[in-house]
């Protein structure tokens, strides 16, 4: 008799579980701000902002409404608007580019590298006279080579503004994502490292300049001290509440790094031995980067039947960002073509990579996707 094996529920992302696994202390964290009437602006945002600020040392974190915004603010106390290109990874959400347009200034789409970055010489090769600016974007967990990109922003006298919504905690020569330019940016969306119940980002910088504008900027240009409007601003405030239940989880912070890391160790593992696959580097397996896993980005060959397969068995996958890079959002008015994102996007996936999963669960995951090519097929 044959005993079929049941199939495990592996979603991508429990979001339920993401409240449910410390209901608890969020609930408690969640009493105690509304009992205070602690709603904008108050000593739980500014604690977590202090926490931040610490743990990358930076001068000035400051929380805002989402990265999004935090990177228009970036852009704009750093001078960039209307006339400027900035040049972006074409490999990205759309919200990097769209943060330059509502700046004021041009996208300029440039290709990505092997671990799926932006391309250094592809940057030094999209510069023109109306380069203002370099928008890196470290995903996934992973920091960009920096060294590179620092050299041609000096070169060319170019500004670096940091995308570094997927990266907290990560690192490229010791030096954390989001401490290479001017600022940087992070997001807090639910299913980041660091989340928060709804929307969420922040801007770190070292500029008191770009802090005190961003400050203006976040609550409608009013100055905190004085109450006096200075300048045109917008709403852009992180709301108290999200930020006590940013500042709850980001005191265990390293232990979440450490849980990432692990369940990319077992992929790696089980899975660095396959020729259909190309993963992502493991663990300590290069000295110049500490990665923390966002995501578990991997290429494959059959990538959309084994998706499909992984479904039948009970696990969620993800292709980032509607499975486009942005140049190919024709309607944005991008006319370029970029081979060799574009072939990423052919091959590339998700697997799930997040606390609420055992070592069990990302191990059946593994087993499913070696069947997957175990198994002959016409």
């Amino acid at each position: 008799m044959n005993v079929i094996a049941p199939v495990r529920n592996v979603p991508f992302f429990d979001y339920k579980a993401f409240f449910g696994n410390q209901e608890t202390e969020f609930t408690e964290v969640i009493q105690d701000v509304l009992r205070r009437g602690a709603f904008i602006l108050q000593k739980d945002l500014r604690d977590f902002e202090a926490a931040l600020a610490d743990y990358l040392g930076v001068k000035h974190a400051i929380g805002l409404s989402n990265c999004t915004d935090a990177l228009i603010v970036a852009l704009r106390t750093a001078g960039i608007g209307p006339g400027d290109e900035v040049i972006f990874p074409s490999h990205t959400f759309v919200a990097s580019p769209s943060s330059i347009h509502w700046a004021g200034a041009t996208p300029v789409p440039v290709e990505c590298g092997a671990d799926h970055l932006i391309d250094p010489d592809a940057i030094r090769a999209a510069i023109t006279s109306k380069t203002k600016a370099i928008m890196p974007v470290s995903l996934n967990g992973r920091t960009c080579n920096f060294d590179p990109i620092e050299q041609i922003a000096k070169e060319y006298g170019l500004t670096i503004v940091e995308d570094s919504a997927q990266a907290l905690g990560s690192k490229y020569k010791g030096r954390f994502a989001g401490t290479f330019g001017v600022a940087g940016t992070f997001s807090f969306y639910p299913a980041k490292i660091l989340g928060c119940f709804g929307d969420g980002g922040a801007l770190v910088t070292n500029d008191d300049e770009i802090a005190h504008k961003t400050l203006l900027y976040r609550d409608h240009g009013r100055d905190e001290e004085t109450g006096e409007v200075e300048q045109w601003g917008f709403n852009f405030r992180l709301d108290n509440l999200q930020a006590a239940i940013l500042h709850l989880q980001f005191k265990d912070y390293d232990k979440t790094i450490a849980r990432r890391r692990r369940v990319a160790s077992i992929y790696d593992q089980a899975l660095r031995d396959l020729p259909q696959l190309t993963l992502p580097p493991a663990p300590d397996s290069d000295p110049d980067h500490f990665d923390v896993y966002q995501n578990y980005e991997i290429e494959a060959d059959e990538r959309d039947g084994l998706r499909e397969f992984l479904k039948d068995n009970g696990i969620g996958t993800l292709v980032q960002w509607g499975g486009k890079a942005v140049h190919q959002w024709k309607k944005l008015g991008f006319d370029v073509s970029l081979p060799r994102t574009e072939k990423v996007f052919e091959r590339c996936m998700l697997l799930p990579c997040n606390l609420f999963l055992s070592d069990d669960d990302v191990r059946y995951v593994s087993d499913k996707v070696r069947e997957f090519y175990a198994s002959p097929r016409s």
